[in-house]
């Protein structure tokens, strides 16, 4: 199972630039509202474009996707550790946690 990251301490590593957020929802759902930075990843996706992606295997990485109910960022991160990345933690409340908490997110 994929170990978790809160909402704060993923804040901190957005600010701190330490992190590559990765939002497992993709197509629309990406294009209107993601957190900032996040780059869009599908678990169809994984094994052609991870390596692109994420050139850095043990860089730190967190998935998200809607709430805790949707299962896509679990799936994507327990993908990407089967393919060697050894720091991947999921943000499991997910975009709708970020923004009731009036947090900020941007759109394609």
């Amino acid at each position: 199972m994929t170990a978790l990251i809160t909402r704060d301490k993923l804040k901190a590593a957005m600010d701190a630039d330490s992190v590559t957020v990765v939002d497992t929802l993709g197509g629309e759902y990406y294009a209107k509202q993601h957190l900032p930075g996040a780059l869009e990843l599908v678990l169809a996706d994984v094994d052609a474009q991870a390596s692109a992606l994420l050139p850095d295997r043990d860089a730190a990485i967190v998935t998200y996707c809607s709430n805790p109910a949707c299962p896509n960022s679990g799936q994507v991160a327990d993908r990407l550790t089967a393919l060697g990345y050894t720091n991947v933690r999921k943000y499991r409340e997910g975009i709708q946690d970020w923004v009731e908490a009036g947090l900020p997110t941007e759109s394609a």
